[in-house]
């Protein structure tokens, strides 16, 4: 296991600073993460100490976008499923105060969107589309750079495409409007950026900071 300082942490995570002088340091694709041992011990309270939630996780219990995950540094970004199917609980992670935790009906709990960061053409016709998360796909389909897939996990099956457009919704992933639902006022795709909101309250964001998660309002539930 490896550690990191608890008072090296940032602010937003859901632990005590000064009880204890190390916890596990998250590992995996995303840049703001929380690692599982984290998540079971301090956010949701199932046990009291990091050897009871390490035991829970080895032993297959929870899962992850669908996946039996048992590494408890596994760390969980913004739009990961979590699932106990012993305590019949579901969670989606969002990018709201750092990252939070949002309580799901089951039938969503196979449910991730995911954004498509970018794409290149392979020999054969098909394109490999790079997504958020570390996750990749071949497909013969015409995706769009900035849209979104809403994907049922673990077999990646596209359930619904969600375009980067005027009038779609999006979440704000980082600054100060973090873990804000707006829809789409106007897009500068050569400058990166996104005006979200209506009316006067119209807020400027880089496209970067943004995943599109519906239309008159999100495919999956996020608040």
């Amino acid at each position: 296991m490896v550690w990191l300082k608890r008072l090296a942490t940032p602010k937003w995570w859901p632990i005590e600073k000064k009880t204890k002088k190390f916890v596990a340091v998250p590992r995996g694709p995303y840049s703001t993460s929380l690692p599982l041992v984290v998540i079971i011990r301090d956010a949701f309270k199932i046990c009291d100490s990091g050897l009871e939630a390490r035991k829970i996780i080895k032993s297959g219990k929870v899962l992850v976008d669908g996946v039996k995950r048992k590494d408890p540094r596994f760390g969980l970004g913004s739009m990961c499923t979590i699932e106990i199917p012993d305590m019949q609980k579901s969670w989606r992670v969002v990018p709201r105060n750092g990252l939070s935790f949002v309580e799901i009906p089951a039938e969503e709990s196979k449910l991730k969107i995911c954004k498509i960061l970018d794409k290149k053409t392979l020999r054969g016709g098909k394109t490999q589309i790079n997504l958020d998360g570390g996750r990749n796909m071949l497909t013969k389909e015409n995706y769009t750079t900035g849209d979104s897939l809403l994907l049922e996990m673990p077999e990646q099956k596209v359930v619904d495409v969600l375009k980067l457009e005027k009038k779609a919704l999006a979440i704000v992933t980082r600054g100060q409007n973090s873990g804000k639902l707006a829809h789409i006022d106007s897009i500068d795709k050569k400058n990166r950026r996104a005006w979200l909101g209506s009316g006067e309250s119209i807020f400027e964001v880089p496209l970067d900071a943004i995943v599109i998660v519906g239309k008159e309002k999100p495919t999956v539930k996020l608040e």
